[in-house]
């Protein structure tokens, strides 16, 4: 009942956030209890089998029987680090917002663990109705954390947030429904398990936007198209970074954009194979035209935080080249990726909210100098460009270099693109830092009335996890690809024919000894 433990236990940390009496060590209790659910997530590894591609830990009962909806969990390489990346990131989180959520600390906190019971339920779902339940749940949370927590438009940037995202949802449960009503055509008894999803024969007809399979593939893309999100479909991004509290941001770019990657590689190329290899051009050409637009628009924003967010819509557009390379290098490059960008990306908006606690502005052209007042910060902040423009020895050189060597491999005029966007993203990060860091000092900078304090203990706490990871993922890339071998090996050697197989306790190594044989 591991799976469970971590999906639920959140509910019920949410639940005594908020009944607890004491106010004044809420923020205590939420950080020992967020803890608590990553160590729980850390024993996953005690019954974890690395060599098998199918699904452990399963947890499967009925749920709804005249439907065929069933309460079914399970993970495999492809689900671990997401749910891993979830649990870590959420302390640092609450850590991180110490000081700069005031009001309201209780419903913070709570919001802040519905949302974590939600991502994790995407990630170890595998009944598409409650894969569903948790997708929609997680709007809700995220919704009020912008809309109460946010900027002075945090209204027109929440509302825009959950109407985009909702609107796209809606055509994936219409494509639900409608498979369910397949299931039962093919084998006589409605289902909503992925598992059946998977062994059906969808009828696909080259050449024409109509044939079902292609207007199933697109149902499901474009909710997770919107959920990455991938140009054109980004506009809502930028606005939800820029009014959204630091934890907000942090959140949302660190785990919510992964929830639309995840649903590529986990419900989109394997239930619909030759709609994804026939439409790949599309997503490449998308994904490399959101690489390019994204860097160009980053490099023009006087607000530091509007610059990070577009870096976002660049740095997404690599994963979904590597996912639609169809290769072990593109495949493993983008699941990386995905990580890579939890991360470090997840760590400059922790880094523009500490200096915006002192500052209370993001503006570029406000800053510089800040290298001499702040000089601990600007070491972190440095090591975290670093990581984002993927030199190497950083966990991001080893994502974009995989996903460009699949890119290469299966369509290479698109690697070129990714290849300038590597170069545009150096430019417009390095640029970036040197104004903020070097140079005459600016007016925010300047001013004797209000010096800058450089980073406390706390805030040293809050990074160091994330540096750590940052060169851990860089210099042993090994330590987390080889959990992520075998499922992605076993996706690309069967996408067109994709299943996934219940591991049972102890039989690991033979069931995956039968899927080599497949």
């Amino acid at each position: 009942m591991i799976l469970s433990s971590l999906v639920f236990l959140p509910l019920l940390f949410a639940l005594l956030v908020m009944v607890w009496p004491k106010s004044n060590t809420v923020r205590h209790l939420a950080l020992g209890l967020s803890v608590i659910e990553f160590l729980l997530s850390l024993a996953i590894f005690r019954q974890y089998d690395a060599n098998s591609a199918g699904l452990q830990m399963v947890e499967q009962f009925m749920w709804i029987e005249r439907f065929g909806i069933q309460y079914f969990m399970g993970i495999d390489g492809i689900s671990l680090w997401l749910v891993l990346l979830t649990t870590f990131l959420t302390p640092i989180i609450i850590l991180a917002s110490w000081s700069s959520i005031t009001e309201r600390v209780k419903g913070f906190h709570a919001a802040m663990f519905v949302l974590q019971t939600a991502m994790i339920g995407t990630f170890l779902a595998l009944d598409a109705v409650f894969f569903y339940v948790f997708w929609e749940l997680s709007l809700v949370p995220m919704y009020f954390m912008v809309g109460i927590w946010g900027g002075a438009r945090r209204i027109y940037a929440t509302v825009k947030f959950f109407i985009y995202t909702f609107a796209g949802s809606v055509m994936m449960l219409v494509a639900i429904i409608y498979m369910m009503y397949l299931t039962q055509e093919a084998t006589g008894q409605m289902s909503a398990s992925l598992l059946d999803f998977y062994k059906l024969q969808i009828p696909f007809v080259g050449g024409t936007f109509f044939s079902l399979q292609t207007l199933l593939f697109f149902a499901f893309a474009l909710a997770f198209a919107i959920k990455v999100p991938v140009f054109p479909l980004h506009t809502w991004l930028p606005d939800a970074h820029v009014e959204a509290p630091t934890p907000g941001s942090v959140i949302l770019a660190g785990v919510m954009l992964k929830m639309g990657t995840y649903g590529f590689m986990r419900w989109v190329i394997p239930l619909f194979p030759e709609a994804s290899e026939y439409w790949a051009w599309l997503f490449m050409l998308i994904g490399a035209v959101g690489i390019i637009y994204g860097a160009l628009v980053a490099m023009v924003q006087p607000d530091v935080k509007k610059l990070v967010a577009y870096s976002s819509v660049s740095h997404m557009g690599y994963i979904l080249l590597g996912l639609f390379a169809f290769n072990a290098y593109g495949m493993a490059g983008g699941l990386y990726q995905m990580l890579n960008h939890g991360i470090s990306t997840g760590a400059l908006f922790i880094l523009i909210g500490m200096i915006y606690e002192r500052t209370h502005s993001r503006e570029i052209s406000k800053y510089g100098g800040l290298a001499s007042a702040l000089p601990l910060f600007t070491i972190f902040f440095f090591i975290i460009t670093l990581s984002s423009i993927a030199v190497p020895m950083t966990n991001g050189f080893v994502g974009e270099f995989l996903i460009l060597l699949g890119t290469f491999q299966a369509q290479p005029e698109f690697a070129y693109f990714a290849v300038t966007g590597v170069v545009l993203g150096a430019v417009y990060m390095l640029w970036m830092f040197k104004r903020v860091f070097f140079g005459e000092k600016g007016e925010l900078v300047a001013d004797e009335h209000h010096p800058l304090h450089d980073l406390n203990a706390r805030e040293i706490a809050v990074l160091v996890p994330l540096v750590v990871m940052v060169f851990w993922m860089g210099l042993f890339p090994n330590h987390f690809l080889d959990f992520s071998k075998a499922s992605i090996d076993h996706l690309v050697n069967n996408r067109t024919n994709y299943n996934l197989t219940i591991v049972e306790p102890g039989t690991a190594a033979s069931t995956q000894a039968a899927q080599g044989g497949n």
